[in-house]
Formats: structure tokens, sequence, C-alpha cells
């Protein structure tokens, strides 16, 4: 693949990931694309394929967000949330004839990054950003892209706990599944090589410092070639 090295960002829901996403955008605009994922789980009401919520039209693989759109959103989850809906034996079908990246399964429902996606975005001169959870970190790993690794994490489960019961979008039984997810994937983010940088995101301000500083020489590329 050719043109500027994705980013693939992982980290629980709560750690703040898309808040330091929408930073990012609004400072370095026309720099970022985002891949649309393939899922086998139902459209929700208002979503529709290659489309978020408030319908905004995405390209066959990914493009580059309207910063405007992004930023007047309210739901920081799914700002970023951007599917093709599929069916499992479609998708199943792409995964065995290696068309994907990385894939994982959740709640009973497929997920996963094609290559022509993040080809599709990368072709643009943009950083493709990859959101995967930590099964994705490691299937990436096994391919040839060559991205940099970002952990965003909170400082605690604790503070994570808080986070997610302040959004009051959870059931009981969903927050548990979360915060158990959330456990696993803080104790693997502190695994030697996983990642090129884990991002305590104790303090938003010093959290976006850090995140900018690791990706400056990408983003340096990106406006150079202009």
């Amino acid at each position: 693949m050719s043109g500027p090295r994705p980013v693939v960002l992982s980290g629980p829901s709560g750690a703040g990931k898309s808040t330091l996403l929408k930073k990012l955008m609004k400072d370095h605009q026309g720099v970022f694309g985002f891949s649309v994922s393939h899922t086998t789980r139902n459209p929700r009401p208002g979503e529709e394929d290659g489309k978020g919520l408030n319908k905004l039209p995405m390209l066959l693989g990914a493009t580059l967000l309207p910063v405007a759109a992004i930023f007047s959103s309210d739901d920081l989850e799914t700002s970023f949330s951007y599917y093709h809906f599929t069916t499992r034996e479609v998708m199943q079908e792409g995964i065995d004839n290696g068309e994907f990246i990385e894939n994982a399964e959740f709640s009973g429902n497929m997920y996963g990054t094609s290559k022509a996606a993040v080809e599709d975005v990368r072709a643009k001169n943009l950083i493709c950003i990859l959101d995967v959870d930590i099964q994705g970190v490691r299937r990436i790993k096994e391919t040839d892209l060559n991205p940099i690794y970002i952990s965003i994490q909170p400082p605690s489960i604790e503070i994570l706990e808080q986070r997610l019961r302040d959004r009051q979008t959870e059931t009981e039984d969903s927050l548990q599944k979360r915060l158990e997810a959330a456990r696993i994937d803080m104790e693997l983010s502190k695994e030697p090589g996983v990642f090129d940088v884990v991002i305590i995101n104790d303090d938003l301000e010093r959290a976006y410092e850090e995140l900018k500083d690791i990706l400056n020489e990408e983003i340096q590329k990106v406006q150079d070639a202009k």
C-alpha cells in the first residue's frame, strides 16, 4: 500500500478516543480519513449503507469526513460510526478470501475493516484512522499495513465506570460487559510491543498533545504534499 501511514487507534469505550479525534480533526482539516467498516448487525434508525446517522455520504471504501458535520454532532460515538451493512455469509466469504485487514465479533455481530477501505483513503493522500478493539490490533499486526499503533486508556477502571455511568446510555448489564472488556483491554495494552504509544487520558489537553506529537511527522507529510 502507498500513501501516508495509517493510524490504529484502540482503547475501551469511555477512554476519550472520539473526543481526541474531534480535536485532532478540527486542528488539521483535510489530513485524516476514516475507513467504512463492514458489519452484519442491522442498521439502526436513521442509518444507511455507507452513511452515518446524520446521513453524510461516504465513498466506496472511505473518505474524509466534513469537519463542520462532525462538530455539529452531540454524539461522540456515532460521529465516527459508518458501516457497510452485509450478511454473515457474504462477510465470512470476504474474510476467507483475505479481503479484510481485521475482523471481530461483538454481541453476536461481525465487524471488520476491508483492505479496499484503507487503500481508498490512502489513495487520497489522507491518514487513515482505524478505530479497532484489541482483537483488531492483533490481527492488523499479522498484515503488511505498517500503521502507527496508539492506545488511549483511562486513568483507572473506577474513573472509566464513572464516565460510562455519566453518559446514561447503558443498561447495567451492558455496562458490566463494557467494563469487563475494558479490564482486558487495559491489561493487554501494557504488553511490550503491542502499541507504539499508550496515552493515559487523565488530562485531556496533555493527552491531546501526546497524540499530536506521535502523529506530527505523518501530518506534515500530508500537508507538504498538498
